[in-house]
């Protein structure tokens, strides 16, 4: 049996169990309603894991060719989310 691997983003829908503050659940159903509920925490769990996988990445540069100015980080940033965010695409994380 051979199992397939999906990148982010990608692939069937998979119930999972998720405990979060009520409060926070409440500010969720707020501002998207209960039908939109998944599809908010989605997006915002993808954009937590683009976030990491570009530190681990600027990370890993600046351990290899030394510190990046604020405005090159900004411009990797930039470009990152040019690439990434809106393709077909990413990166994995490590």
């Amino acid at each position: 049996m051979s199992e397939t691997t999906y990148g982010i983003g990608e692939g069937p829908a998979a119930r999972v169990s998720l405990s979060l503050p009520e409060g926070t659940a409440e500010a969720i159903r707020a501002r998207v309603g209960k039908r939109e509920f998944s599809a908010f925490v989605t997006a915002a769990v993808e954009r937590e894991l683009r976030g990491q996988i570009l530190d681990e990445y600027l990370a890993d540069y600046e351990l290899r060719r030394g510190p990046l100015t604020a405005e090159s980080q900004e411009a990797a940033r930039l470009v990152f989310d040019e690439v990434f965010a809106e393709g077909d695409e990413w990166p994995a994380a490590s």
